[in-house]
């Protein structure tokens, strides 16, 4: 496992500790501070890993897995925790079950249609897309405006779920021409 690999691999592991920190700030506030803290590291990681792969050309078939991964499972865990914890935390805005709904959406609906071309045999290309690549950074704004209680939160908000949207809908497309493609891998 190279290093990029490890930085994702970190971001993993930061979740369970990230969840855990923003479940005991309900009764413990100065733990928000470092869920926080935990979070810029994590946003942090996802720039820092696909810099280290690019500066030293360490690009591998784990990272293309492993980098996404770590994002969905981050962002996830982050919005699901915000939305089910919004009337505990000392937070001045709470998370959208919409946001929730439209990340989660979209990414069973991503993760189906790989699958689903995976038993087919397709080969399957899952770089990111452009608006993939959008809809990962507003999400991120989302969550770090929402702990600094900025006022356009929601604005951003909505953007991201625009994003997530139009995303799901790219990917959808991709996925459904890799599909009807006649060559067969294997």
């Amino acid at each position: 496992m190279n290093l990029a690999d490890k930085i994702s691999a970190l971001r993993i592991a930061l979740v369970p500790v990230f969840v855990s920190l923003l479940v005991y700030s309900c009764s413990t506030p100065f733990l928000i501070n470092i869920a926080v803290a935990v979070f810029i590291l994590a946003v942090l990681s996802d720039f820092l890993d696909g810099l280290v792969a690019r500066i030293r050309k360490e690009k591998s078939d784990i990272g293309q897995i492993i980098d996404p991964v770590a994002d969905k499972l981050f962002l996830f865990a982050s919005f699901f925790s915000l939305y089910l914890l919004r009337d505990s935390l000392p937070l001045a805005y709470k998370m959208p079950l919409g946001i929730v709904l439209a990340a989660a959406g979209r990414d069973v609906v991503v993760l189906s249609g790989l699958l689903t071309l995976y038993i087919l045999k397709k080969d399957v290309n899952i770089a990111p897309s452009v608006w993939g690549k959008l809809t990962t950074f507003f999400q991120m704004l989302t969550v770090l405006m929402l702990f600094l209680n900025i006022s356009w939160f929601i604005w951003v908000c909505r953007i991201a779920v625009i994003f997530t949207i139009i995303s799901g809908i790219g990917y959808f497309i991709r996925g459904v021409k890799a599909g009807n493609d006649h060559t067969v891998s294997g």
